[in-house]
């Protein structure tokens, strides 16, 4: 069953990610990257808001900034980028999951691994294995346009995928993912599809959420339980 995962930066935005059918709220403040951090107050009020009836993940900027975890208990999943961590991004991401524990952490892939400096996402994947975390995620440093599949094939994505079902590690997969995007990654049956522009007005990820644009991805994932699709092995590259 893949759910929907939103991305909030207020605590009204996450009434309206309810509303429309989010499974996930995720808060963060685009204007600060891909994972920008939202403030402490933003943080605790949107946790307020949802109150139980959702999990509740946060984005915490990059591990070289070395952000505090925030104080917040009721959060289920805590993510940070290793942009520029290339060297040392297995001690610093170890050490963010002791302070966080492990089953809080997410482990964090860029697609565009290479500008972003960062290790393989199959690297990541092994390490989110080995070491319990939360869940792992895939996702675009740069948000310039391109995607996800820009990046990753599905033939590459679908070993990850694989990796992490027997693992029993829940997989998201984000990265600027509009509507064809999303619908070329249903059939490999992802635990979330993570969105923020494509939830916003406009489909701009600075704009304000959209509860209509909300309820049409949460159909389109819910239509994809009921198909059956299986996903696809071979023949199909972007």
């Amino acid at each position: 069953m893949t759910r929907l995962l939103v991305s909030v930066r207020s605590a009204l935005e996450a009434e309206t990610a309810l509303r429309g059918g989010a499974g996930l709220i995720d808060v963060k403040e685009p204007e600060r990257g891909s994972l920008g951090r939202a403030s402490q107050d933003t943080i605790a009020a949107v946790a307020r808001v949802v109150a139980g009836r959702c999990p509740v993940s946060a984005a915490l900027g990059e591990l070289r900034d070395e952000p505090a975890i925030p104080d917040e208990p009721s959060l289920t999943y805590l993510k940070w980028g290793l942009a520029d961590c290339l060297d040392d991004w297995q001690l610093r991401l170890a050490d963010a999951m002791r302070r966080a524990t492990p089953r809080r952490a997410v482990a964090v892939a860029y697609a565009d691994w290479r500008r972003a400096r960062v290790p393989r996402p199959e690297e990541v994947c092994s390490f989110g294995i080995e070491n319990a975390c939360g869940a792992f995620l895939i996702d675009t440093w740069r948000k310039d346009g391109s995607t996800l599949l820009d990046w990753l094939s599905l033939e590459a994505i679908a070993p990850l995928r694989d990796r992490c079902r027997d693992a029993g590690l829940p997989l998201v997969l984000a990265g600027s993912l509009g509507v064809a995007e999303i619908e070329a990654l249903l059939p490999l049956h992802p635990d979330w599809i993570a969105v923020r522009g494509a939830a916003c007005r406009g489909s701009r990820r600075d704009a304000a959420l959209d509860e209509d644009q909300v309820r049409h991805l949460a159909a389109l994932l819910s239509a994809s339980r009921l198909t059956g699709q299986v996903a696809p092995v071979h023949g199909t590259h972007f």
